[in-house]
């Protein structure tokens, strides 16, 4: 385990999403891939791939995936921890205010109110990316105390 933690997310439009996670998060491009049907297939992904991976400034990567044949519905980001499965992506910013409108401004909605939320570890903020993908800002500047306690 030698690699970096990577996680992939399946986009409609790679171009408006790598934009998003490049310019608005700070995700640098580090590859980009075609995945051909030969390999995609058997491998259980479909078909044919666009991949971009973007390193995440503070550990791992995020895959934006591109299938060449329409991906089957795309949900809409529910509550965050409203369903099984992966449900967001968390990035450890150095603080959120600048990149509250930021993320506005780049196709971003908020998904609580108040838009910043104070914790014992910080400060939390959840998003929807322009596609609907729900992803987690933690700015632990202001960090309190509280053993055993944690986001």
């Amino acid at each position: 385990m030698g690699k970096p933690f990577e996680a992939g997310v399946v986009v409609r439009d790679l171009e408006l999403m790598e934009r998003f996670y490049r310019d608005v998060l700070g995700c640098p491009v580090v590859r980009r891939s075609c995945v051909p049907k030969s390999v995609a297939v058997p491998a259980g992904l479909g078909g044919e791939l666009l991949v971009v991976w973007l390193q995440v400034p503070s550990g791992g990567r995020v895959k934006l995936i591109l299938p060449q044949v329409a991906a089957d519905s795309v949900r809409s980001a529910p509550a965050p921890a409203g369903c099984r499965g992966l449900s967001y992506l968390t990035f450890h910013v150095e603080d959120i205010d600048p990149m509250v409108s930021s993320l506005v401004a780049a196709g971003a909605r908020p998904l609580s109110e108040p838009i910043v939320v104070r914790t014992p570890g910080g400060r939390i903020s959840f998003w929807a990316d322009p596609e609907g993908n729900a992803v987690e800002l933690v700015d632990e500047r202001g960090r309190e105390s509280c053993s055993g306690r944690s986001n």
